[in-house]
């Protein structure tokens, strides 16, 4: 399996589905680099050669940021929000939806299990 950015890719796929397991690309940012790397994205991962892998490899990991640095970067800005103490920086530290989502019968995603609901477990 080859290895972009930290993460293996599978070989059995096309190329642009394959570059959508690194965190940070979707198909349009992998069509781009598929596109600026000369190479075919309808094509498997394992037909490609060495030297297209090793192009892709590198218009992906000095052209855009992705994996640990955007991860990073989310966090950040997340934790940026939270220190202003801003509308959603405080959704944020609640545990609520963020982008105006109701909250009266839904959520349960973000607020977790509904309260009260104690039941004894069967053996």
């Amino acid at each position: 399996m080859p290895k972009i950015a930290g993460v293996d890719i599978p070989e059995n796929k096309p190329v642009e589905i394959a570059l959508t397991y690194i965190y940070g690309v979707g198909r349009t940012l992998a069509q781009k680099a598929c596109a600026k790397a000369g190479i075919d994205w309808f094509r498997k991962v394992k037909d490609l050669s060495e030297e297209e892998i090793n192009r892709l490899r590198q218009i992906i990991e000095k052209e855009y940021v992705v994996e640990g640095d955007l991860r990073k970067e989310v966090r950040q800005n997340i934790q940026r929000l939270m220190a202003i103490g801003c509308y959603r920086g405080l959704r944020h530290k609640m545990g609520l939806p963020v982008r105006g989502q109701r909250t009266r019968s839904n959520a349960r995603t973000r607020k977790g299990p509904r309260p009260g609901s104690l039941r004894k477990k069967k053996k």
